[in-house]
């Protein structure tokens, strides 16, 4: 755990970049795995996905910023985390 405890704003934005690509993917692996099991009936939107994605930096920035006091790293994923949420909401329609 001693991995996750550095005060770097690049750190943060890495940081801020893997957690939303790695729950994407487990939310579209859960997806698919449900929809073949034939337990789900509807397919997410990959809208929701993205959005879901990105609300799940929420947990490192309270983290860094209230638990942790590392003011660098937790500015990094709230950088990181406003500069998608905004390219989601300008290419939405383009992309996805």
């Amino acid at each position: 755990m001693q991995f996750f405890k550095k005060d770097h704003l690049i750190f943060g934005a890495a940081l801020g970049l893997f957690i939303p690509v790695v729950i994407f993917g487990l939310i579209l692996l859960i997806n698919y795995i449900l929809l073949q099991a034939g337990m789900a009936q509807v397919y997410l939107d990959r809208k929701i996905h993205v959005l879901i994605s990105l609300t799940g930096n929420l947990l490192p920035i309270r983290y860094y910023f209230v638990s942790l006091k590392y003011d660098k790293t937790g500015r990094g994923v709230l950088l990181l985390t406003f500069v998608l949420f905004m390219l989601f909401f300008v290419l939405k329609d383009r992309i996805l």
